[in-house]
């Protein structure tokens, strides 16, 4: 962080550009939710059919799954392939952005998964301590 004056620290540069931090907070809120995580991480072994992603991610409904897929699909992160059969079978994988994205969203995933008990432990402790003063 630069320093203007001593005890003055200048705001980062990113917190100067609003239009910087409105685009990067729609981009984050979209991508940073759990199901896209999610979709992400599963993408990230191979391309899978919805059904195998439905039975990956587990306790998904099948309306925010098709939200999910079309959004990442949207935002370019997710490609989506109908082979003409009958019926018709589509398969979802992750784009050349999706690809780039793949270790931030699988990097997220391990730490949550790493972290959880400390967190839990965290919340506890946390809540026991408000209770007592409420």
């Amino acid at each position: 962080m630069d320093q203007a004056q001593e005890g003055t620290f200048l705001k980062p540069k990113l917190h100067d550009e609003t239009g910087t931090c409105k685009i990067a907070s729609e981009i984050l809120s979209r991508v940073g939710d759990k199901w896209s995580i999610l979709v992400v991480v599963c993408l990230s072994e191979k391309p899978h059919r919805f059904n195998e992603l439905r039975r990956f991610i587990g306790n998904i409904s099948q309306k925010m799954l098709t939200q999910t897929l079309r959004n990442l699909e949207r935002d370019g992160f997710v490609l989506r392939e109908v082979t003409p059969s009958s019926p018709p079978m589509v398969s979802y994988s992750l784009t050349a952005l999706g690809r780039e994205f793949e270790n931030t969203a699988v990097g997220l995933a391990k730490w949550a998964a790493q972290h959880s008990d400390a967190i839990q432990a965290a919340q506890k402790r946390f809540d026991a301590q408000n209770s007592l003063s409420s």
